[in-house]
């Protein structure tokens, strides 16, 4: 094993190795469910031997103060090493269920079920030759502290989310949300030390991290966030949670379940409010528990109930209701949203009399996996500057995209324009509009972009008068090119 510091680039192609071994026999939809458990799995190992080394050494050489659980961070119970499987040879994935059920067993405040429920004795699909190839390939690198730096390996988790994203496009749009589009939600939302953070449709947990990332950036102390995210599935609500372990960050709840139908945090008087609130929900979800809306127990309907079908408008005051009284929000969602009739006519109407709607920001096509639809980001504030109350700032960013063969991307140029609209909050020919309340009304409330950013057609179209002269002098051209070309003919036959 190599005690030199692990790079980025070698973590990357460790962790993309992996996948390889897997490809065959495993589909690579499921790639993510055999390897982000092996590699939590990997860590949680290595940093124990090291912690169990340190305290060793400290106790000149007392096994049983070494492996006292107050210096660890996990408890490791017998034969349930990375190293008790790694000396299995036979009924390997028998081995591997039984060490990460006794490790969620011995750690359950923090680590129950985060390993997910993979099948790992199913010899059909994983066999011992194969979880033994995997197994040596983790083993390559020690990934303890004093090797890999959490950020560096958090770094290379979110690399390999985006990489099975990458294979796996069908799907992926349940999964993985760009990174760029997550940094500009997070710029908008501007976290700060000491507040919460709420992401109700976390997946693997990205825009939360965003917002410690953000702190970082701004040189605050991201320990003082409180991170909290309820995730529908299982395999990523657990990837969320070993990511957010990987990335070093510990003070968060992360808590697997249907957000619209039973949300997981409460406070005395109902729902739990936050600072700050942003997702990225699945886009018109269709059986979303609408039967139970008209009358939630939880007090969500705030502007009415959303259709059948389409559960955009759920989230969107879902997500309001769990502001804070100086909360604010940042949501990405169909453009659909901003326009649909009926049932969501109605609650755009509520929602826009109550001033909560602060900036519609509409991003270019196919920039999301798994759909080529052209998403928006709506953005609301429980308590708005006294400068935008009443308005709504719209921002066409339809053409900041850099167009590529399969995707479209947003680069750092783009979201630096974006924002930079968005903070100054003022008309910008073609591209800005600050709307009025009475705006609003006009339109029937109907948050359609091109409603209110025009795109001004430059003028430099000629008259009818020109038009004409241009065109009758191309017509005696022609007449002129054919005569020559008869000419040129008659010559030719004689």
């Amino acid at each position: 094993m190599t005690k030199n510091k692990l790079t980025l680039s070698q973590l990357e192609q460790y962790l993309s190795k992996a996948a390889w071994i897997l490809k065959g026999p495993v589909d690579a939809s499921d790639f993510k469910v055999y390897i982000f458990p092996l590699l939590f799995f990997k860590r949680i190992s290595d940093v124990y031997d090291e912690e169990y080394k340190i305290a060793f050494e400290e106790s000149e050489g007392d096994e049983d103060y070494a492996n006292l659980p107050e210096f660890h961070r996990f408890i490791i119970p017998e034969q349930c090493h990375w190293n008790d499987v790694r000396e299995t040879t036979t009924n390997v994935g028998l081995a591997i269920e039984k060490a990460l059920r006794g490790i969620e067993q011995a750690n359950q405040e923090y680590l129950y079920g985060i390993f997910g429920d993979a099948q790992w004795s199913n010899k059909n699909k994983l066999s011992d030759r194969l979880l033994i190839d995997l197994v040596e390939h983790f083993s390559q690198y020690d990934l303890c502290n004093s090797n890999v730096d959490a950020d560096l390996l958090g770094n290379s988790y979110e690399y390999l989310i985006k990489h099975f994203a990458d294979l796996t496009n069908k799907k992926a749009g349940e999964f993985y949300t760009p990174r760029s589009v997550v940094h500009l939600l997070g710029l908008i939302l501007d976290p700060h030390e000491g507040e919460t953070i709420y992401d109700p449709a976390c997946g693997t947990g990205g825009m939360l991290l965003e917002c410690v990332d953000h702190l970082r950036d701004n040189q605050e102390d991201y320990r003082t966030l409180k991170l909290y995210g309820q995730e529908k599935n299982l395999t990523s609500s657990s990837i969320a949670r070993m990511n957010m372990f990987l990335h070093g960050i510990e003070d968060f709840y992360i808590v697997r379940g249907d957000t619209l139908r039973n949300p997981a945090f409460f406070e005395a008087d109902g729902l739990k409010t936050f600072d700050c609130v942003i997702a990225n929900p699945p886009f018109s979800l269709k059986e979303w528990g609408a039967e139970n809306w008209a009358n939630d127990p939880y007090g969500r309907n705030i502007a009415g109930v959303p259709p059948k079908g389409n559960g955009d408008m759920a989230w969107v005051q879902h997500m309001i209701k769990s502001m804070n009284s100086t909360g604010r929000m940042t949501v990405v969602l169909p453009h659909g949203a901003l326009f649909r009739k009926g049932a969501e006519g109605t609650i755009r109407k509520a929602l826009l009399e109550r001033d909560l709607l602060e900036a519609v920001i509409g991003l270019g096509p196919n920039i999301f996996y798994g759909t080529q639809l052209a998403a928006c980001v709506m953005v609301f504030k429980q308590n708005k500057h006294a400068d935008k109350k009443d308005k709504v700032l719209f921002i066409d960013a339809s053409e900041q995209v850099r167009v590529g063969r399969a995707q479209n991307y947003l680069e750092p140029q783009h979201i630096t324009q974006i924002f930079k609209w968005y903070t100054g909050f003022t008309d910008v020919e073609n591209f800005v509009k600050v709307a009025s309340i009475e705006d609003l009304k006009e339109n029937d409330y109907n948050l359609n972009i091109p409603l209110y950013v025009e795109k001004i057609i430059e003028d430099d179209l000629p008259s009818v008068e020109e038009a004409l002269a241009n065109l009758k002098q191309a017509w005696n051209q022609s007449l002129e090119a054919e005569d020559k070309f008869r000419h040129i003919l008659k010559n030719f036959m004689d």
